[in-house]
């Protein structure tokens, strides 16, 4: 009979890479983790893991039983959610959330949801990293911005408004743009391949914006839009402030960014755990 601690110890040292990593997210010794993979192991008498330097890498058994054990502990923990109180919950949410926004307004929200159930450990990984949720075990994450298609279901929990801004010294240096044709000659602070999406009355313009600065998280981008090193499109949370110094200002008003949006996405094909309809309703208390 396989024990369950010894699954979910499993699927938690396969997703962090290691088993000290997982000792972390666990909040128990390596030792103790260690015996649970021993004893998973000899239960079923192949070998899961393979020790490396770097951590723990999964052996082909490893991959294949890892997708069984992380879908048989996703299926107790839904149980043990069903026969709970109501408003009681427990276990371990796990949540990606983004390093751009996550920490200065998800956090509190997150402390409160912690607070209201002192039975729930609440575990937050801030990344501007697009996270494959499935693939490293998580319940949910919480994104800001445009969602393409894909096979997560998704929970719109607010409206993320955004605009065109740079610094006075590099419109001063290179002028500002009117139109979106013009605006393609101007360099632009990029977090990768992107597309601008601007509205012109009833019509969308999209527009491919080309630079030499480029970083996958929005407090960089506006440090370099702050230094004068060209135009980028970022939110208003993260702007806000630099607007009210002057340190920026927007440009291209009359084409205003098409609305984003605050999601919660969770992987698709079953019902939603009582821990992520929990935080899916408190994050709409709170920006919705």
């Amino acid at each position: 009979m396989l024990d369950i601690e010894d699954l979910q110890t499993f699927v938690e040292v396969a997703d962090a890479g290691g088993v000290s990593q997982a000792a972390r997210r666990l909040g128990i010794s390596k030792s103790i983790v260690s015996r649970r993979l021993l004893r998973l192991e000899a239960d079923l008498g192949a070998q899961l893991l393979a020790r490396t330097t770097r951590g723990a890498a999964l052996t082909e058994a490893g991959v294949t039983f890892r997708e069984h054990a992380a879908r048989v502990c996703a299926e107790i923990e839904v149980a043990r959610e069903t026969i709970l109180p109501a408003g009681n919950l427990r276990g371990h949410l796990r949540i990606s959330a983004p390093l751009s926004f996550g920490p200065t307004h998800l956090a509190p929200v997150l402390a409160e949801l912690a607070r209201r159930h002192p039975l729930l450990h609440v575990h937050t990984y801030y990344s501007d990293r697009f996270v494959d949720i499935i693939g490293e075990g998580f319940d949910c994450a919480i994104r800001v911005g445009y969602l393409s298609d894909s096979n997560l279901i998704a929970r719109r929990i607010g409206p993320i408004k955004g605009a065109l801004v740079a610094s006075p010294d590099y419109i001063r240096e290179h002028g500002a743009p009117e139109t979106p044709e013009e605006l393609r000659s101007h360099q632009a602070l990029l977090q990768g391949t992107e597309t601008w999406h601007l509205i012109d009355g009833d019509k969308m313009i999209a527009v491919h914006p080309q630079g030499r600065f480029k970083a996958d998280n929005g407090a960089a981008l506006t440090a370099a839009a702050i230094a004068g090193l060209g135009i980028a499109a970022l939110p208003d949370f993260l702007i806000e402030g630099a607007l009210a110094s002057g340190a920026l200002v927007r440009v291209m008003s009359r084409y205003p960014f098409r609305e984003a949006g605050i999601f919660v996405v969770r992987p698709a094909g079953r019902q939603p755990a009582r821990k992520v309809r929990a935080v899916t309703e408190l994050m709409i208390e709170y920006f919705g």
